[in-house]
């Protein structure tokens, strides 16, 4: 054979070459969510807005601007590795201490019908427990992956996380923000179940945060009224339980396809806060009861998919990643829940935005920032999967294809024996995939 007929060497390509694509799900659920907000914030805060004296369109020209600037958020965080977020994970904890503690000085935070719960930052008002939602996520995902397997066999390791939401708590009922306390209490409990902590043992301290929180919720006399009051919100409608007899009126007018986009009763100065807290109530009485389910459907899709994209991580060993989707789960999850159960009348009335889709510049932009952090996720998940695939020299799988877990978790050390001690642990625990061949 002529040495000139030898075919030319294959060009070698880098793993790291090799990229991920957002997952497509996230993508059109949030997309979708957001953009039915846009529609109910501008349907239901038009008489607001006009008693406002900003025009008929005001809250709705704000909340396109903080959507703008939510994306802006999301697009941000979604191009940024996660271990470059991790690594501030100690700075991400010592921010939310300083956030809530902001709101109590004097010229810079702002009280709201009694509530010291925002900062003013001169075009707007910021909600600082927003921001702390999702930094504390990043932190104690932080902390599951360095302590995993101390959190499992320790009390101390288990009770560290406990305490520092002990402390956010306590900073967040000085406010006073009942809601984000108890929220802040089941994101940290569910995380730690979700990162394998020992039932059993945090069974007790968990309880008891619960009797200490029904204790605090009997303890103010407005508190205890939302809470008898939601049971019969008719037999005072005009003073403790207007704001449930109301929204339950909007809902029952809705039926089955509602009154049309538009034609709310409620929204026109009856319902409060219609725009925000109730916005879930003026919705359903336009869009009826498949509006209603419509709404339920999304945040089902979004919360079961960020879990879905989480346990495959966790599966991938990619534990950091795969605690951060299920910590946004849970804040969306859990806050979705909390206000659309409270908008039908099976919980207490309390100020809780529905996420992506109640005004609220705060909330809107946080939650943004939070899908951007779930996007991050399912591109490094779609990422590694095609690395792993492209090592073991098969086709890399197209979006969103299954891959056996077992196959794709990346070759290294499989384990370490746990007779190592704790500092073998923590080592074991922060084994990443290490991609460097070249194919």
């Amino acid at each position: 054979m002529d040495r000139f007929d030898v075919p030319p060497p294959r060009q070698a390509t880098r793993i790291d070459d090799i990229h991920g694509r957002f997952d497509p799900w996230l993508i059109g659920t949030a997309v979708a969510l957001a953009a039915l907000g846009v529609v109910m914030v501008g349907s239901s805060s038009i008489a607001i807005a006009e008693e406002h004296g900003g025009g008929p369109f005001y809250f709705l020209v704000r909340h396109l601007m903080f959507l703008g600037a939510g994306v802006v958020g999301c697009v941000l965080i979604a191009r940024t590795e996660l271990k470059h977020i991790e690594e501030y994970n100690q700075m991400l904890l010592l921010g939310c201490f300083a956030l809530l503690l902001l709101v109590f000085i004097p010229g810079l935070g702002h009280t709201v019908n009694g509530a010291q719960r925002w900062i003013t930052l001169g075009v707007a008002n910021f909600q600082t427990v927003e921001a702390v939602k999702l930094m504390y996520i990043v932190w104690l995902a932080s902390y599951l992956v360095r302590f995993r397997d101390e959190v499992n066999a320790t009390w101390g390791a288990m009770i560290k996380p406990l305490l520092v939401a002990a402390v956010l708590m306590g900073l967040l009922l000085l406010q006073p923000d009942f809601g984000s306390t108890a929220l802040i209490l089941g994101v940290t409990a569910g995380m730690l179940i979700l990162g394998g902590v020992h039932l059993p043992r945090m069974a007790g301290p968990v309880v008891g945060g619960l009797v200490l929180l029904s204790i605090v919720a009997v303890a103010e006399p407005y508190r205890l009224r939302r809470i008898t009051s939601f049971m019969d919100p008719f037999a005072d409608p005009f003073n403790s339980g207007y704001q449930l007899a109301n929204a339950l009126m909007a809902v029952g007018r809705g039926e089955f396809a509602g009154v049309g986009l538009g034609a709310s009763i409620q929204k026109l100065s009856y319902l409060p806060e219609a725009h925000t807290d109730f916005i879930f109530a003026v919705t359903a009485e336009e869009l009826g009861f498949v509006g209603v389910c419509a709404v339920i459907g999304l945040y089902a899709l979004l919360v079961g998919r960020a879990f879905w994209v989480g346990l495959k991580c966790v599966e991938m060993r990619r534990h950091f990643a795969g605690y951060c989707a299920f910590g946004v789960a849970l804040v969306i999850g859990l806050q979705s829940a909390v206000s659309i159960g409270m908008n039908l009348g099976l919980l207490p009335t309390k100020g809780f935005t529905l996420p992506l889709i109640s005004y609220g510049g705060s909330s809107a932009v946080m939650t943004c920032v939070a899908i951007g952090l779930l996007l991050r996720v399912s591109y490094e998940l779609d990422r590694a999967q095609r690395q792993v695939a492209r090592l073991r020299g098969e086709a890399v799988p197209a979006p969103g294809a299954e891959i056996d877990p077992a196959e794709a978790a990346p070759p290294g050390p499989a384990a370490v024996p746990a007779a190592a001690g704790r500092g073998a642990g923590r080592k074991r625990a922060r084994i990443e995939p290490t991609l460097e061949k070249v194919v």
